[in-house]
């Protein structure tokens, strides 16, 4: 399986090439994307950053990937084992022409991508990413030999990473340190076992270690939910913490437990820290269309104005930079706080919380009582062989009651809460998100609709 999409070049490892993430296709969309850097910045040697999560073919594409820009004529630094927000940052700073971030982010181990940057750090927009694309399509001309690339190496840029979190005005070292909180974190054996135990040792937290060893066997599903995350829920209870700290991969999602076990709301990492944000500079948010509406309510609680963006960060940050919002995100853990860095991050996210909490003088629970209590239910379908956006036309079609916003998808907004459907950027399915006043009216609301929709594509298919 291979995607091409916003989000980058994603595929699973292995196969015949054009069916997964192989040598030959990292080559061609490799060359498409050197000659993308060349285009934009005028020069032929241009610098790019890589940097890679720690899933088990990192290696191999990261060696594939560096060769062929270097056989472009491009200059790489190599970050080694690094996290998606540390190569944004670093790009800027190294003042590079763009980056590329080796990782599938929440998707199981047989999966890898490419994540391509712009030289500002972020992800490119959609008209630079099919100039890529077409660019990959063609036949390129290779460096002559005494112009070939060279590597060079930057492994502290995760030290920096911490250090750059650190001097946010936002966050206060000293009040977490007084207040020596104990901490399990689960980083899915990937590289957020090398950070995040880096920022909260540097906070003064004591670190309870749950799959923190970045070997890339993956210790369970990679993506930070409920299910996933037993082995960290018990570590928090059993090693009286006062909270944990879940991340993906390349650790651009935040997820967090309770003192007592129970599952904080990944819905509920940016709500909090954007509560936080708000109460010391207020100003305007911004979140994807399936993320919670709590945010909309403490963001006016704070006299500030909401938008709701589509999904893909790179739409978020879009209206982020339109609104002059001064924090966002999506509700998948995602926190991107401008006064940082345009890009989801869970290192600045975390410092940023852990200030919260011990300015708060709270528990984590008792903080997370203190928001809206909507609940959310997060389905899919398997995307099939049939025109899906027929289907979600005709779906919309048969809710008139509903108010509808079609900016990504489908979402209905009714009295009892709301669902979204849309399909997938990085996996070949279709998002059925919900929202209502109790988990079994989210998980209703999003059957019934499923439900319809299966009608519809199976309608389609026949």
């Amino acid at each position: 399986m291979l995607i091409t999409s916003i989000s980058g070049i994603r595929g699973t490892i292995g196969g015949p090439a054009g069916e997964g993430l192989t040598p030959p296709d990292i080559v061609k969309f490799g060359t498409g994307y050197a000659q993308w850097v060349q285009e934009r910045s005028g020069r032929s040697q241009p610098t790019v950053v890589v940097g890679r999560d720690a899933r088990l073919s990192g290696e191999m594409v990261r060696d594939c990937l560096v060769g062929t820009l270097n056989a472009m004529g491009v200059h790489v630094i190599d970050l080694g084992l690094s996290t998606t927000p540390t190569v944004e940052l670093a790009v800027p700073a190294e003042q590079a022409d763009g980056g590329i971030i080796l990782t599938a982010s929440h998707n199981p181990k047989q999966w890898n991508a490419l994540k391509l940057l712009d030289e500002t750090g972020e992800f490119l927009s959609s008209k630079d990413g099919e100039r890529v694309l077409e660019l990959s399509q063609g036949h390129p001309a290779f460096a002559e030999v005494d112009h070939i690339g060279n590597v060079h190496m930057r492994l502290d840029w995760m030290q920096k990473h911490v250090g750059l979190a650190l001097e946010l005005d936002l966050v206060d070292a000293a009040e977490v340190q007084n207040r020596r909180f104990k901490v399990a974190v689960d980083a899915v054996n990937s590289t957020g076992g090398l950070i995040i135990p880096m920022l909260l040792e540097a906070m003064g937290c004591d670190v309870i270690r749950v799959h923190c060893d970045p070997t890339g066997h993956f210790a369970h599903n990679p993506e930070p939910l409920p299910s996933h995350l037993t082995d960290l829920c018990e570590a928090v209870v059993a090693h009286q913490c006062d909270l944990g700290i879940s991340v993906d991969p390349d650790v651009d999602r935040l997820a967090f437990v309770c003192e007592d076990g129970s599952w904080f709301g990944e819905e509920y990492t940016l709500v909090a820290v954007a509560d936080y944000v708000l109460s010391r500079t207020p100003g305007n948010t911004v979140s994807n269309m399936s993320s919670t509406r709590a945010l909309r309510q403490v963001t006016e609680r704070h006299g500030g104005s909401y938008t709701a963006s589509a999904v893909g960060e790179v739409n978020v940050v879009a209206a982020i930079k339109e609104t002059g919002a001064i924090i966002g995100g999506e509700g998948n853990g995602g926190i991107i706080y401008p006064a940082s860095h345009c890009g989801r991050d869970a290192v600045v996210g975390a410092a940023l919380f852990l200030t919260q909490l011990a300015r708060s003088g709270e528990t984590v629970s008792t903080l997370r009582a203190s928001y809206p209590n909507w609940f959310m239910s997060k389905d899919k379908l398997d995307l099939p062989p049939v025109d899906v956006d027929a289907a979600l036309k005709a779906l919309e079609a048969a809710h008139p009651e509903a108010e509808v916003n079609v900016v990504d998808g489908v979402k209905f907004d009714l009295d009892e809460g709301w669902v979204h459907l849309r399909k997938s950027n990085t996996e070949p399915i279709i998002r059925v998100y919900a929202e209502a006043e109790s988990a079994e009216a989210a998980a209703e609301l999003a059957g019934r609709f499923k439900e319809e929709l299966n009608a519809l594509l199976s309608s389609l298919g026949n």
